[in-house]
């Protein structure tokens, strides 16, 4: 299992734990994810939840290694998986803290995105790193980055494809706090179990009333998203970019 879940004193801790690929997604690990979300939703004697990964890293991304080129139809039902994985955790009604250390890109970035709060350590950056494979941002990345930057600047994260280290994440808003490697466990778990011996409910209802603040719905961003990045799979830059990563050579685009 590449998915680990434990429980403690009313807060449970979602592991990623595939170090030896930096915690990329495999089909299998989205599958899983979604699960572990909708049944931490129904246990409740859960409070609130961490979500980390194992290792020198949250999540690389997406497992590019087993990326290429499909139809349409198998695009989309691959897609629907990456988004039930965002779902069940955006609608998770107990508050969900990142714990983040190392890189958190692609759609590692979403998910951290669609906690509630995110600690990172200081050896930790984000990375919109979509369009390095020549597809559009996916988990729900434009959604997330809206919310907390405004249009302007999440166009420049999306568009740059740079990495965001920790503190600068911090400075715009995206990152709650910044803390010493070594700190990053007990610093997350702190925050849960403080939020966890709150009232719990009543954040529960908070978070309903901040989601409905967010127009258009996810699900709406996440249906015009799924057609997006299934088209941009059949182009040559798609081909270009999965060869190349797997190369370890920089892409060569051509905009078809």
């Amino acid at each position: 299992m590449n998915v680990r879940v434990s429980k403690e004193g009313g807060v449970a801790t979602v592991l990623l734990d595939r170090p030896d690929k930096l915690n990329a997604l495999s089909a299998q690990m989205y599958h899983d994810l979604a699960r572990s979300f909708v049944e931490l939703n129904a246990d409740e004697a859960v409070r609130a939840v961490v979500l980390t990964g194992a290792g020198r890293a949250f999540c690389a991304g997406g497992d590019v290694g087993s990326m290429g080129a499909h139809d349409v139809v198998a695009g989309r039902k691959r897609s629907k998986g990456h988004q039930s994985m965002i779902v069940s955790l955006y609608n998770l009604e107990k508050p969900v803290i990142a714990a983040v250390r190392g890189p958190a890109a692609g759609i590692g970035f979403s998910l951290a995105l669609a906690c509630d709060l995110i600690i990172a350590a200081e050896s930790a950056y984000f990375l919109a790193a979509f369009k390095k494979i020549g597809i559009p941002p996916d988990g729900g990345a434009v959604f997330f980055l809206t919310q907390y930057l405004g249009v302007a600047r999440a166009k420049e994260i999306v568009y740059s494809a740079r990495r965001v280290p920790a503190q600068e994440a911090k400075d715009i808003g995206i990152v709650m706090k910044v803390v010493p490697e070594e700190s990053l466990g007990q610093e997350a778990r702190a925050l849960a179990q403080e939020l966890a011996g709150s009232a719990t409910y009543a954040l529960t209802l908070a978070k309903k009333m901040f989601q409905s603040m967010c127009v258009p719905t996810l699900e709406m961003l996440l249906e015009i998203e799924n057609l997006a990045v299934c088209g941009a799979r059949l182009t040559q830059d798609f081909e270009e970019g999965v060869a190349a990563f797997k190369e370890k050579r920089p892409p060569r685009f051509l905009g078809r």
